[in-house]
């Protein structure tokens, strides 16, 4: 079992206690007053008290299922809720086991009422496993949401919550690639990682002609309880709008805000260690951030030796996003993951959001089944105990950012070693911005933290319709921060290229 088996196989299964001391966690068949205070108010009071750990009790033949027998226990399609009546919006529930072992309750809201979506046995098949009593009472294991994005008349799998506080989504035309998370504790840091768990939804029932979807979720964990409201808008890019309210127990030094994990392997700017077919293999190439002082940067991503760790500070934040910018079938040769489908994830802050860094994680990894890079927003000072901290932000689900830029981008970047102390960089860029310049108007700038800087190169290249930067880096003081930009004059032709140089 691996991570690839594990996205491909769940997206293939066919269509398929630890609440709060509430009324809904006392409520079987009643339904009850919602509204989406009564989730804040839900997270508040976990908040006051003790943590107390998810209900993962399952029955025997439940309780250590492996992948192959979890990916056998399939969802009847006949089941799917609101299916029978004919809405935009179906949604399928997953069930408990294998890695999913911590019950989620789940309830649909209809004219202001909550009431749970019922557990039955008997809405699944269970392959070779023995199934639960017909009377058993097992919550779900998460839940995945269906509509008709690439024709009118079939309903496609659009997105999945499944896993701690994991969801992923795809836009027309494209496949599961990287996934978001509802918030990080402490991740890269080296007392280990924290993950909160979204622990209960509501889900409110879509018109006939709704084009979203709300979803409401309560997170849990040790140090912090949350209120999550998601609103779905299925297209060309897939728009999460989310609105979150999160109250810590304990001061949080490292809350990760808006996050979102993905895999990178190897590529150009850093090749495999072994022989391998194909010339890329990533589901995102690189860390794009519109900064608060107007820049846009472009930072690839790669494989290191070492965890790294990069920071980039900065003040109420435009946006930022793991990209997969190639799009090219032959830049990646690979018919069964084709990762030039993978959509990329732009998160837009809405609102300020003051002082802080967009954080990205890179862990070494030797096998391509790994998430192995996590980006996310970490606040400027810890978000204190028994506070409310609310963010709103909207999560773009697709193949580019969601605003069109003026400057051209970086769209290779080529790494290669000419001596012990001696890389040649060779940079790749194009857009609008560079078509029918005189060459002799247009200079790179190249600078680097340590280390020289030698042969500095731009020039038109014919076969991209763009221009190429190239520069040799001379050192023997590794790491090395580097910065890239395309000027002519004193002004900017391009975004500025960010990049860690580590041998």
């Amino acid at each position: 079992m691996n991570r690839r088996q594990v996205l491909t196989g769940l997206a293939a299964i066919p269509l398929l206690q630890s609440q709060a001391r509430s009324s809904f966690a006392q409520a079987a068949d009643k339904s009850q007053p919602f509204d989406p205070s009564v989730v804040r108010q839900l997270a508040r009071e976990l908040a006051g008290k003790p943590y107390q750990t998810p209900d993962s009790k399952l029955p025997s033949p439940l309780a250590n299922l492996n992948y192959d027998a979890y990916r056998e226990i399939r969802f009847n399609p006949e089941r799917a809720l609101w299916r029978s009546d004919h809405l935009p919006f179906q949604v399928q529930f997953f069930h408990r086991g294998f890695l999913y072992n911590n019950r989620i309750n789940i309830y649909e809201v209809t004219g202001g009422q909550a009431k749970p979506v019922p557990y039955r046995a008997g809405d699944f098949s269970f392959g070779d496993t023995p199934p639960p009593s017909p009377d058993a009472d097992l919550g779900f294991g998460g839940f995945r949401i269906h509509a008709p994005i690439n024709k009118p008349d079939y309903y496609d799998e659009l997105c999945v919550f499944l896993g701690a506080s994991y969801f992923r989504a795809v836009a027309k035309g494209e496949q599961y690639g990287l996934s978001a998370r509802g918030l990080t504790v402490d991740t890269g840091q080296s007392g280990g990682e924290e993950f909160p768990l979204f622990k209960a939804f509501w889900l409110e029932r879509p018109s006939p002609d709704a084009s979203s979807m709300v979803v409401h979720a309560l997170l849990d964990s040790k140090s912090v309880a949350g209120a999550y409201r998601f609103t779905i808008r299925p297209g060309d890019t897939t728009v999460f709008d989310v609105e979150a309210a999160v109250y810590p127990r304990v001061d949080l030094q490292h809350a990760g805000l808006a996050p979102m994990t993905s895999m990178f392997f190897f590529g150009p700017n850093d090749p495999a260690d072994a022989a391998d077919f194909r010339p890329a293999v990533h589901d995102s190439e690189g860390l794009g951030i519109f900064n608060g002082r107007g820049e846009q940067l472009w930072r690839p991503l790669c494989n290191p030796r070492d965890l790294q760790i990069s920071s980039f500070a900065d003040q109420n934040p435009r946006g930022f996003g793991l990209m997969q910018r190639e799009r090219k079938f032959e830049a990646y040769q690979d018919l069964e993951s084709r990762f030039e489908m993978r959509p990329s994830l732009w998160a837009e802050p809405i609102g300020d959001w003051g002082e802080g860094v967009v954080k990205l994680v890179e862990i070494p990894t030797k096998e391509e089944v790994h998430d192995n890079i996590a980006s996310f927003w970490e606040p400027k000072g810890p978000l204190k105990a028994k506070g409310e901290h609310i963010y709103t932000y909207r999560l773009h689900w697709g193949p580019d950012t969601p605003k069109p830029s003026a400057l051209a981008r970086f769209t290779r970047t080529g790494v290669s070693a000419r001596a012990d102390n001696d890389r040649l960089f060779v940079l790749d860029i194009t857009g609008d911005k560079l078509r029918g310049l005189d060459p002799g108007a247009v200079r790179g700038q190249v600078t680097t933290n340590k280390g020289e800087i030698r042969n500095v190169v731009s020039l038109p290249n014919p076969l991209t319709d763009g221009w190429r930067l190239s520069f040799n880096l001379i050192t023997d003081q590794p790491p090395i921060e580097l910065r890239a930009i395309l000027m002519a004059g004193d002004t900017a032709l391009s975004e500025v290229w960010v990049y860690r140089w580590v041998p």
